[in-house]
Order: structure tokens, then C-alpha cells, then sequence
């Protein structure tokens, strides 16, 4: 069953802006491995603003918004062993989220030059 569905589009650039300020919005949203996944990337601006993208889907999807006890870095894309974009909880968010159910978390991520997209959806 359907429990969550969340959707998100993100503009690129406004994402490559934010991570060059240095000030810190990389490592408050991206966990070290998406940081090194991403700049492993030639066009890595399109795979940090899909995460991200994922990150608001799956927010959204939980139909909760940003609850407290929750970090947007603890929310980790990883890609399976064929690739496939999953979703991974990590520490506090792990808990924190765990006391909604137990959950299917399924995303999907495109991105072109200007644009990144996910959709999320949450299945008990």
C-alpha cells in the first residue's frame, strides 16, 4: 500500500551557487559519501541538486515536512549495485524516522543542464 508520495524539481545553478559560497550548506545537506560521489561527477552540480531533489521528495512523501530530529545529511542517496538510486537513513534521522513505520522507500532521479527532479514514494 501507498503510504507517501513526494515530488521535487530543483534549478541546478541555484544549487552549484549555494555549495561554491562556502559556507557550509554542502556538508549541512550532503553526507561525505554524496560529496565524494558527486565530485567524482564531471557535471556534479546535476547530481548534487538531484539528491537534493530526492532529499525534499522524500520529506514530502513522508507528509511531515522537516521533523525535528531529522538532518537533510542523514538522509543519504546511494546507488544500489545496479546503480538504482536508494534512500538510506543514518543516525538520528534513522530513529526519528523509524517511529512513523516501517517503510519501502523507492526514488527515482533525472537531471538534464539546468534542472533536477525526484519523485519518492513511501510504501507499508
Amino acid at each position: 500500500m501507498i503510504a507517501g508520495l513526494g515530488i521535487d524539481i530543483v534549478d541546478v545553478e541555484r544549487i552549484a551557487q549555494k555549495i561554491t559560497k562556502d559556507n557550509g550548506f554542502r556538508e549541512l545537506v550532503f553526507s561525505a559519501s554524496e560529496i565524494a560521489y558527486c565530485e567524482s561527477k564531471t557535471y556534479k552540480y546535476e547530481h548534487y541538486a538531484a539528491r537534493f531533489a530526492a532529499k525534499e521528495a522524500f520529506f514530502k512523501a513522508l507528509g511531515t515536512g522537516w521533523p525535528d530530529g531529522t538532518a537533510f545529511n542523514e538522509v543519504e542517496i546511494i546507488n544500489n549495485d545496479q546503480g538504482k538510486p536508494e534512500i538510506a537513513l543514518l543516525g538520528l534521522t534513522h530513529t526519528t524516522i523509524s517511529a512513523f513505520g516501517n517503510f519501502n522507500i523507492m526514488v527515482s532521479l533525472t537531471h538534464i543542464k539546468s534542472a533536477a527532479s525526484a519523485v519518492v514514494i513511501l510504501e507499508k
